[in-house]
């Protein structure tokens, strides 16, 4: 991990690759996971890995939204350039359009029309993918809940266990691999004016069952507009019990992040535990 990115590196690494971007503002944007970004001027935004093992999903991505971006609804990252290794930062990064925006894990959405923009995204998302494209792992069977690490913080834990193993029996996905975004969770959307506004980090963007994506009906919307979400994106009772299993899944993802913050471990995000709880209270 890399500890010691900071404004004069990134300036240094613009100046030396890419000179007619390096006269722009730079500004930290605070968060991230697998990177640090910074705002460059008005539309630009930089991405700069901060693990190893962050280095092939910027690949991924650069490879595959470059030809995707233009086709959605909503504003998202286009990768504009892929920058490369060198002595200074010894891992591949990357430049991209801004997304204007607040993340959603700080400013949630309220608005439940935002149900109507959320299956519109996703509708154009949700198309078959080449014979190339990378498979997610995001698919398929929503993994295991980890009961064990934090059982005593969560309420409904047998409701909770019958959503997931309802959704592990459910019948497989048997259409044709689409694409999915892979991660869809409150700090990789922003808002504005209650409703959304912008999906970023297409880092695990892949191919597979759609379920692992429409687990956000609950994850990210208000209360009660899932309904209104799979009224406008319908699809059939396998694939909602799968998304429910997913969506279960995350939320008790976000409570142990923050249970993670809480008790001051690296990585952790003490606000997303409220967030989780209250997916939960919508999914059950």
């Amino acid at each position: 991990m890399i500890d010691d990115m900071d404004e004069v590196l990134v300036r240094t690494l613009l100046q030396e690759q890419h000179p007619d971007l390096a006269h722009l503002e730079l500004k930290e944007v605070p968060g991230g996971w697998g990177n640090q970004m910074w705002r460059l001027g008005d539309e630009l935004a930089v991405r700069m890995p901060r693990f190893d093992q962050a280095l092939e999903p910027l690949r991924r991505e650069h490879r595959w939204m470059t030809e995707l971006a233009a086709r959605f609804p909503v504003p998202v990252p286009t990768p504009l350039r892929l920058c490369e290794p060198s002595d200074r930062f010894p891992r591949t990064w990357l430049i991209t359009t801004w997304v204007a925006g607040e993340p959603a894990d700080h400013a949630p959405i309220t608005d439940p029309a935002a149900a109507d923009v959320l299956a519109g995204f996703l509708q154009e998302l949700h198309t078959e993918a080449p014979a190339d494209a990378p498979v997610s792992d995001r698919s398929g069977v929503p993994r295991g809940l980890g009961f064990e690490d934090i059982h005593e913080y969560v309420g409904r834990l047998d409701e909770i266990r019958a959503v997931w193993e309802d959704a592990i029996a459910a019948p497989a996905w048997d259409g044709p691999p689409v694409w999915l975004h892979g991660d869809l969770h409150p700090a990789n959307v922003v808002v504005a004016d209650g409703t959304l506004a912008g999906v970023v980090d297409f880092e695990e963007i892949g191919t597979g069952d759609p379920a692992s994506d429409l687990a956000a009906a609950w994850i990210l919307l208000p209360a009660g507009a899932a309904d209104r979400f799979f009224e406008r994106y319908p699809v059939d009772e396998a694939t909602i019990r799968r998304a429910r299993g997913w969506a279960a899944t995350r939320a008790l993802f976000l409570i142990a992040m923050g249970i993670s913050g809480e008790k001051g471990l690296p990585g952790g995000k003490p606000h997303w535990g409220p967030i989780g709880q209250a997916a939960l209270d919508r999914l059950l």
